[in-house]
């Protein structure tokens, strides 16, 4: 939906646990690519309902985060992970050479699409601000996470203050502000890039993955995340752009 209405732009860094053909090795991880480690359980779902929710574009990463993470710095220890959450990913012990070959293929096509549809709505003096849609799993070792959903952000606030606010009022809703992760340029690629690069309005949106695993849950948190935005958008975008 590159032509959508809505002030906001649409981000899924982890959508997909797809490996390309050129990488049997990785292929072999089953349980790890349909985990966590693998992908943001229940993201893209979610992504695609609130595209149509909002009328919003949406650009999805296209593979497995265990092949190259869309959401990390190239040459990170995370970008292209030897060991994930414990667990051995064969093909990942790479040359250099060999992983800017991998981002080619895997890292820059998605992050060029982004690129080019904020460029696009610039010139067309269109407001914009980034929401970039994740899922995080309820618990790792020696950490149960009570917070339903956790709203992330670096410098900027504009978004992320409204939507703590708004999930806050929820009776029965633990949100997490920066927690358990919180976005930061070492980090992140997406947010720092695209957005506060920019001066775009950014958030990271969150949803804990036993959310997401129901139709039912899918659509009651793009319901509540659609509502919310839209008395954002109502209210102003400050340095969103536009004419």
């Amino acid at each position: 939906n590159p032509d959508g209405r809505s002030s906001a732009v649409l981000l899924c860094d982890h959508a997909s646990n797809a490996v390309p053909r050129s990488l049997p090795e990785i292929a072999v991880q089953h349980e790890a690519l349909r985990e966590h480690t693998g992908w943001d359980i229940g993201a893209a779902r979610l992504s695609r309902r609130l595209s149509a929710l909002l009328d919003a574009p949406l650009v999805l990463s296209g593979y497995s985060r265990l092949v190259i993470d869309c959401n990390r710095p190239l040459g990170s220890p995370s970008s292209i992970p030897v060991v994930s959450c414990g667990v051995p990913i064969p093909g990942n012990a790479i040359t250099a050479e060999e992983a800017a070959a991998r981002a080619d293929e895997c890292f820059w096509p998605y992050h060029r699409a982004v690129t080019a549809l904020l460029d696009a709505r610039r010139d067309r003096r269109q407001p914009t601000a980034i929401l970039s849609v994740h899922s995080f799993t309820p618990s790792m070792p020696g950490q149960e996470r009570p917070w339903q959903a956790a709203i992330l952000y670096g410098r900027d606030r504009r978004l992320a203050a409204p939507f703590i606010e708004a999930l806050r009022r929820e009776p029965g809703l633990c949100v997490g502000d920066n927690e358990p992760y919180r976005v930061s340029e070492g980090g992140d690629y997406g947010i720092p890039v695209h957005g506060e690069a920019r001066g775009l309005p950014c958030v990271l949106l969150e949803i804990r993955q036993d959310g997401l695993l129901s139709a039912e849950g899918v659509e009651a948190w793009a319901q509540r995340l659609a509502a919310i935005y839209r008395e954002i958008e109502a209210s102003g975008l400050p340095g969103a752009g536009g004419g």
